[in-house]
């Protein structure tokens, strides 16, 4: 019965050593590969403030301090050549009535809200309608709610052909209606 008593006192002891001598010897493992420490040269802690004041300064480096707004009249009230938004990043509702086009500038964005619409194109590549995945060219109908991207200048929408009413399109980038 010794014996046995003795085994298992040493194997305690045993354990204990092994344990005691790997918590002296062992290297902590560091959370990260960097060894940067918060709020050191090598990363610095900011505050929202400064954050926000950086923000505010590439925004209005970005846009030249142009609040956006609307350059020309939407309602055509006999102008030939109105301009449209000047702020690409501002939705605009542009009432467009039977007879006129809009002309969207590359990169600019609609949706037909109201109205009979068809796509309005000067070459055989027309509009993109991204919700249908398809290309819409000239004279071919544009489907109510769909988003449509101009991929170049000199493309647009009208009201089709034998429409009573004008449209109702958000617009999202530069455009003229003429």
């Amino acid at each position: 019965m010794k014996w046995n008593a003795m085994k298992v006192t040493s194997a305690a002891l045993l354990i204990a050593a092994g344990v005691g001598i790997g918590m002296v010897m062992a290297k902590p493992v560091p959370a990260s590969s960097s060894s940067m420490t918060p709020g050191s040269v090598d990363d610095p802690v900011v505050t929202k403030s400064y954050v926000d004041e950086q923000i505010k300064k590439a925004l209005d480096g970005k846009t030249g301090n142009n609040n956006g707004g609307n350059s020309g009249s939407n309602n055509n009230g006999g102008n030939s050549n109105s301009a449209g938004n000047t702020s690409s990043d501002e939705i605009e509702i542009v009432q467009l009535p039977v007879g006129k086009v809009l002309i969207a500038d590359g990169g600019a964005e609609a949706v037909v809200r109201t109205g009979e619409a068809v796509a309005y194109s000067t070459t055989s590549v027309g509009i993109s309608d991204l919700t249908a995945g398809i290309d819409i060219t000239n004279g071919k109908k544009v489907a109510k709610n769909h988003l449509i991207w101009f991929p170049r200048d000199g493309r647009g929408i009208q009201a089709a052909s034998g429409a009573k009413t004008g449209l109702t399109i958000m617009v999202k980038g530069k455009y003229t209606i003429q």
